[in-house]
């Protein structure tokens, strides 16, 4: 289903989002019009990167409240990703700073049903 405007789609951009920008506004997987540009290129259109690059500068971005659920997390999982990696954070001191989130997350779940059900809390200390 076409959304009737064409925007480029970060959400499942390898590059710019043109090809997941087409994909979304045909309706066919990104996979295919991948390969089609992949293929029309090998096979002596050089322009084709031309007209890539044209079009990722002139077409608009896919607004953020056409986004599903599903692609805004992934979107927003890749903008941390290269934030990260802009501010030469590796990827063990991220997955660090994950965990340690998780843990305070789970603490506070501990605290908020502990502190409601006493027995709740005795079983907890129990385990400790």
């Amino acid at each position: 289903m076409s959304r009737g405007h064409f925007y480029l789609d970060k959400s499942n951009a390898k590059l710019a989002g043109v090809c997941a920008g087409i994909a979304d506004f045909t309706d066919v997987d990104a996979l295919w019009i991948r390969l089609g540009a992949v293929l029309l290129l090998l096979f002596g259109f050089p322009i084709v990167i031309a007209i890539y690059i044209a079009v990722a500068l002139i077409a608009d971005k896919r607004p953020l409240s056409d986004y599903s659920a599903h692609e805004e997390e992934r979107l927003l999982r890749r903008m941390e990703r290269r934030r990260a990696k802009k501010a030469g954070i590796g990827r063990g001191e991220r997955l660090r700073g994950e965990l340690s989130d998780i843990d305070r997350r789970v603490a506070d779940m501990e605290a908020h049903y502990s502190n409601s059900n006493s027995r709740l809390a005795a079983e907890i200390e129990s385990l400790r």
